[in-house]
């Protein structure tokens, strides 16, 4: 009788269990790096929708609610949801400005019930997905997050100015708390190296609050007020209303949404060096995406999805194992549930938020144009798809009320830049690209062929 043990299966990076002490570090490193998104998120909403103190911070703590469960479930992966894979949840730029198109042209409630249509949406969509793939090129994906970056720019340097006539507007104050938080995360970015090169927007943030604090600009009055526990309120804004129309921009967005979860699972499975088939386990991170959305639509946020973060942090750390994102996921749901860290987070200067989100959402842009450098622009298909999506989007950024005299309906899809924009390149892409014969380049040379497979 053979005694000889057999030998143990090698445990895969990803799911290594780390030792305690570095777990936790690793965890709060991933916190760190994303906690910036919810903050800012929660600032938007909360001006944009003049919404009172209290209710922003609820919002808050219910976004670090939803990022964190979502983080768990998409770590851990249970009955066909979550990729098992070192992903932390945020909520996504392009969603938010859509939701808060929708929260201004109806109300709350409708944008409420769009979050959760759309969370609906997700699971029909996901049987028919790959063939709708070949409908959102490089040059579709692109100009989107062009368009993010040009309307979040835009409203977070409304933020940082405040209201004109107000008597405070443009004040040199706010605008120098912007200017140092923004020189200040550059500054980090170009100074150091590693995971604190990678948490430079963290770090911006932390410096510019430092000053605010310095100069007088933010107190900590309010932050030991009140309950030290709280659970974010269901439905904050009133029970949903489900208006099919008004949540199209984001039934459109939710495609482009698993165009970028399909990318962002592949590349992570690559790097975490995961075995089996990598495209079996996209189904499951989008319909983790779904649930998080739903939940977090319940609480008033908008669509909670997969970070491109995750990617730049494993890169940077090489830190594989999705049981750090599990902590991650724990600590956000403790940042949620503790009122005080809450209120901490909502004393911070509006202009150092909003500073911090300006150079985020910029580097959403150049991420934008890096993916747009890579289209074929010689063929006229490419050139007139990216100018019609541009015309038709950064009119209504940049002429507000371009739209006014059209009925409200219509204001809500015409008047979303973003949705607009996006959805006019896919339509002009299909026209040059899937209907009829190809066009050829200016140049009279031979058209090279579109990869319609290929995603953010």
């Amino acid at each position: 009788m053979n005694t000889t043990p057999k030998p143990t299966e090698a445990v895969e990076p990803v799911d290594e269990r780390l030792p305690l002490g570095t777990l936790l570090l690793y965890g709060l490193q991933h916190v760190l790096v994303m906690a910036a998104a919810p903050i800012t998120a929660a600032f938007l909403i909360g001006h944009t929708l003049d919404l009172p103190d209290d209710v922003t911070v609820g919002l808050m703590s219910a976004i670090f609610l939803a990022c964190g469960l979502a983080g768990i479930l998409q770590s851990v992966g249970a009955f066909g949801f979550g990729a098992r894979l070192p992903f932390v949840q945020v909520p996504g730029g392009a969603p938010l400005v859509i939701f808060l198109a929708i929260a201004q042209a109806t109300d709350l409630q409708t944008a409420t019930g769009a979050v959760i249509l759309t969370g609906l949406f997700y699971f029909l969509a996901l049987p028919f997905f790959t063939r709708l793939l070949k409908y959102f090129p490089p040059i579709v994906i692109g100009t989107m997050l062009l368009l993010v970056a040009i309307n979040l720019i835009r409203i977070f340097g409304g933020l940082i100015t405040g209201r004109p006539g107000s008597p405070d507007f443009a004040s040199m104050g706010g605008i120098a708390l912007a200017l140092v938080t923004i020189a200040c995360t550059v500054l980090f970015a170009r100074c150091f190296s590693g995971i604190w090169q990678r948490i430079a927007v963290m770090l911006g943030l932390l410096a510019g609050a430092t000053v605010a604090v310095l100069s007088g600009a933010m107190s900590f009055d309010n932050v030991l007020t009140g309950p030290v526990v709280a659970f974010p309120q269901p439905f904050p804004f009133g029970m949903p209303k489900f208006d099919l129309f008004a949540s199209l921009p984001l039934l459109i967005f939710c495609v482009v949404s698993m165009t970028e979860a399909t990318g962002q699972t592949l590349a992570t499975a690559e790097i975490v060096g995961r075995k089996g088939d990598h495209k079996a386990i996209v189904p499951r991170n989008i319909r983790a995406d779904a649930l998080g959305s739903l939940f977090g639509g319940c609480f008033g946020t908008s669509l909670i999805i997969t970070s491109g973060e995750n990617i730049g942090i494993i890169r940077a750390t090489g830190v594989r194992s999705r049981y750090v994102t599990i902590a991650a996921g724990a600590m956000l749901v403790l940042l949620a549930l503790i009122a005080p860290l809450g209120r901490l987070a909502h004393a911070v200067p509006t202009a150092v938020v909003a500073g911090t989100a300006v150079i985020v959402f910029a580097i959403i842009g150049v991420m934008g144009i890096n993916i747009l450098r890579k289209v074929d622009f010689d063929q006229n298909g490419n050139m007139f798809t990216l100018a019609a999506a541009l015309a038709m989007g950064i009119l209504p950024i940049v002429v507000p009320g371009f739209y006014s005299a059209f009925p409200q309906h219509l204001q809500i899809v015409l008047g979303n830049g973003l949705a607009m924009g996006t959805l006019t390149a896919v339509l002009v892409n299909i026209l040059f690209h899937h209907l009829g014969t190809s066009h050829r380049p200016r140049n009279g040379g031979a058209a090279a062929p579109l990869d319609a497979s290929k995603g953010d």
